[in-house]
């Protein structure tokens, strides 16, 4: 495409995987003096106030992006020092226990694994 040209899709996720996908390849289009039409958002980058509604566009997805990365730390600030992952299918003793039988050769792995009901 050339400058002065617009590039019209069906619709914009056509264009882009995701928003910010779709916001650096716009932005790309612009710097290039290429406009950008979605016709189904009724979406016209090269009018000022459809250039308003894809920067909402983008102010929305950046803030959207930043309230995933809030939760996500303050998740991973509340699970410090937790356990994370399944629980343990056998308790300590049963982890002893199960050391023990082991240690005697005519005892298998299966054979344990079956008495204590573990895989």
């Amino acid at each position: 495409m050339r400058e002065g040209d617009t590039l019209v899709v069906p619709s914009m996720d056509r264009l882009g995987r995701s928003i910010q996908d779709l916001i650096a390849i716009v932005s790309g289009l612009r710097k290039r003096g290429i406009g950008f039409t979605s016709l189904h958002e009724a979406l016209d980058t090269t009018t000022p106030g459809g250039r308003l509604v894809f920067h909402v566009f983008a102010a929305l997805a950046e803030f959207i992006r930043e309230l995933i990365v809030q939760g996500m730390n303050e998740g991973l600030d509340a699970a410090r020092g937790a356990r994370l992952g399944r629980p343990p299918a056998m308790t300590e003793e049963q982890v002893r226990h199960a050391r023990d039988l082991l240690a005697r050769p005519e005892n298998t792995v299966t054979s344990i694994a079956k008495l204590l009901g573990v895989p």
